[in-house]
C-alpha cells in the first residue's frame, strides 16, 4: 500500500518525460505441510522427480522457505509490448527445505542454491538449480532420460544459451540454444570426489510465429575422476581415475582409449585402456511442434546412447517418445485442461544380450549400471534419469538384488493432464502403467508390472499469495510395496515489485 501511494506521488513527475515500468523480479515463499501414508514406503510419484527432497520413508512434516531473483522485464517499446529481458543482469536462488521424522534424524536438504548472470543472450551459473535436460515436456512427463529432476541437482559451474537463440544472417530461422558444464558428485557410496561433465546442444528450424517448427540435438553426460578403495588393479590404477587435463580432453569430446596408442599404463587400467576415461550416456533428441493462435501440439523423441549401441543402430528401439498437448488460450474461470502428455519409454533392447565388440554388436548396454562408478548414473541414492529405472532400493526385497540399478529393462505407458477450475484453482494428474524385466545379467523370473497414480490440486485461499496444496499418490503392482499417501500444504508467496524509468 505504502509503495503504491509512493508510486502515485512519484509518477506526475516523470509523465511528460518517461514511462514508469513495472517489474516483478524478486519472490519469498515459505511453505508448511504434512504427510500421511497407509505404508512405509512413500509411493512413487509423490517422491519422483522432486529433486530429491522427499524421502522413500515419508516424512511427518515438511518446511520450505526460499527466494529467487529473476533478470528484469520491461517492454520493449513502449507498455503495451511484449516483455523481455534486460541485457545484463544478476539473478540468484535459494531454497532450504527441513524434513521432520519422528524416528529418523530430521534432514536439511538445499535442492537450489545458485547465483547467475546474463550478458545478452549467454548466461553463466554457479551452484545448484533445479533443471531438465533433453527435448522433452518438464511439467507432465514421466521424465527426461538423461536428466529428470529425480535427484538432488548437482553443484556445478554453467555457461548457457538458456534460451532457443536466433542466428542473425538467417533471420530467426535458425536458433540454438545449449550449455557446458562442470559439477561435483562430492563422496558417494563408492567413489570419492568424483566430477560431472554435462554439455547439450539444441538447434530449432523455423521462427517462432511459424505454424511448424523442428528440433534437434543432444545431450551428453559423464561422470569421471575421483578415488576409490574398493576396486582392483584392472579397473583403476591406484585408487585414482584419470583426472589430468588431457583426460578431461578425452571426457570432453568422448574419445575411445581403445583407438590410441602410447598410454600410460601407470595411469590408466585395463578397464580404462579398452573402453573410454570415465561413465558416458545421453540422448539424441528430434521434435516436431505445430502451433496456433490457440494451442501447440510438440512430437519428441529421445533415442538413448550409452556404450556405442546407437552407432551401430542395435538399440534403435530403445527411447522415450512423447506427445504434448498446451493451450495457448488466456486464463478463464471454469473447468479448462491446460495440457495433457502421453509417453512411451522402451529400454528393454539395449542392442541385445551379446556385447560382441569384435563384431560390432555393441549391446549388453546395462543402461545406468557402470563397473568404476558403481553407483551407476545416482546421486544420494537417486537415479539422474528417469525414475522408472528403478534401484535397487526402490523394488520389493525378493525381487533382483542385482548391481545399483537391478531394473534397467522397462516398457512403460504414461500420461498426464493439467488445467484449471473456478477462479485460480488448478489440477494435475499423472498415470503411469510399466512392465518390469530386470537386467540381462539377473532378469526377474516374470513381467513385473506396476501401476502409479498421482493427483494434485492447487487452491488459493486469497489474492495475497496464499495457497492451499493437496496432493495424492498411490501405487498398484509387484514392483514396489503396495502403498498410498497424501501431502497437505500451505505456501505463502510474497513479491517484491521494482518501479523504473525507462530510458
Amino acid at each position: 500500500m505504502i509503495r503504491a501511494l509512493l508510486l502515485c506521488v512519484c509518477i506526475p513527475f516523470f509523465a511528460f518525460c518517461q514511462p514508469v515500468i513495472e517489474t516483478r523480479p524478486s519472490r519469498i515463499f515459505a511453505e508448511m505441510g504434512g504427510f500421511y501414508t497407509s505404508g512405509k514406503p512413500t509411493p512413487f510419484w509423490l517422491r519422483t522427480n522432486q529433486y530429491g527432497i522427499i524421502p522413500n520413508t515419508l516424512p511427518y512434516a515438511t518446511v520450505r522457505v526460499g527466494v529467487r531473483q529473476d533478470y528484469c522485464y520491461y517492454p520493449l517499446t513502449d507498455v503495451t509490448s511484449p516483455l523481455r529481458r534486460d541485457r545484463f543482469g544478476i539473478g540468484y536462488g535459494f531454497d532450504v527445505i527441513s524434513n521432520l521424522n519422528a524416528q529418523t534424524k530430521n534432514t536439511i536438504l538445499l535442492p537450489e542454491a545458485y547465483l547467475k548472470a546474463r550478458a545478452g543472450a549467454f548466461e553463466i551459473m554457479a551452484g545448484r538449480r533445479r533443471e531438465v535436460v533433453g527435448l522433452v515436456d518438464s511439467t507432465l512427463s514421466s521424465g527426461s532420460y538423461s536428466w529428470s529432476g529425480n535427484a538432488l541437482p548437482l553443484p556445478k559451474v554453467q555457461i548457457s544459451l538458456p534460451n532457443y537463440t536466433p542466428i542473425g544472417f538467417t533471420k530467426g530461422l535458425l536458433s540454438f540454444r545449449g550449455n557446458f558444464a562442470h559439477g561435483w558428485f562430492g563422496s558417494q557410496r563408492k567413489v570419492q570426489h568424483y566430477f560431472l561433465h554435462q554439455k547439450s546442444l539444441y538447434v530449432r528450424l523455423g521462427k517462432p510465429r511459424w505454424p511448424v517448427k523442428f528440433y534437434a540435438g543432444f545431450n551428453h553426460q559423464a561422470q569421471w575422476g575421483g578415488y576409490t578403495d574398493q576396486l582392483p588393479e584392472s579397473l583403476v590404477k591406484d585408487g585414482h581415475f584419470p583426472s589430468r587435463l588431457q583426460d578431461y580432453l578425452f571426457v570432453s569430446l568422448g574419445n575411445s582409449l581403445g583407438r590410441l596408442g602410447g598410454l600410460d599404463t601407470t595411469r590408466y587400467s585395463k578397464f580404462d585402456r579398452e573402453n573410454r576415461v570415465g561413465n558416458h550416456l545421453g540422448t539424441i533428441d528430434l521434435g516436431i511442434e505445430f502451433s496456433s493462435r490457440k494451442i501447440s501440439v510438440l512430437l519428441y523423441h529421445q533415442s538413448v546412447y550409452e556404450d556405442g549401441s546407437l552407432y551401430y543402430l542395435t538399440n534403435i528401439e530403445d527411447g522415450l517418445t512423447g506427445l504434448r498437448f498446451r493451450s495457448l488460450n488466456p486464463v478463464r474461470s471454469g473447468l479448462r485442461i491446460t495440457g495433457a502428455v502421453v509417453e512411451f519409454l522402451y529400454t528393454k533392447s539395449q542392442g541385445g544380450n551379446v556385447f560382441a565388440d569384435g563384431n560390432h554388436f555393441r549391446g549388453k548396454d546395462n543402461y545406468f549400471n557402470h563397473t568404476q562408478y558403481q553407483d551407476g548414473w545416482s546421486y544420494f541414492g537417486r537415479g539422474i534419469g528417469t525414475p522408472f529405472i528403478t534401484p535397487v532400493t526402490d523394488s520389493r526385497p525378493e525381487l533382483s538384488q542385482y548391481g545399483f540399478f537391478s531394473n534397467n529393462r522397462v516398457r512403460v505407458y504414461h500420461a498426464g493432464i493439467q488445467g484449471g477450475f473456478a477462479r485460480n484453482c488448478l489440477f494435475q494428474v499423472k498415470v503411469s502403467y510399466s512392465e518390469n524385466y530386470g537386467t540381462y545379467d539377473v532378469p526377474f523370473p516374470e513381467t513385473i508390472q506396476q501401476i502409479s497414480a498421482f493427483m494434485m490440486l492447487e487452491l488459493p485461499v486469497n489474492q495475497r499469495g496464499l495457497l492451499v496444496t493437496l496432493s495424492a499418490a498411490a501405487d498398484q503392482g509387484d514392483l514396489f510395496p503396495n502403498s498410498s499417501g497424501i501431502y497437505a500444504g500451505v505456501r505463502k508467496t510474497w513479491d517484491y515489485f521494482k518501479y523504473r524509468i525507462r530510458k
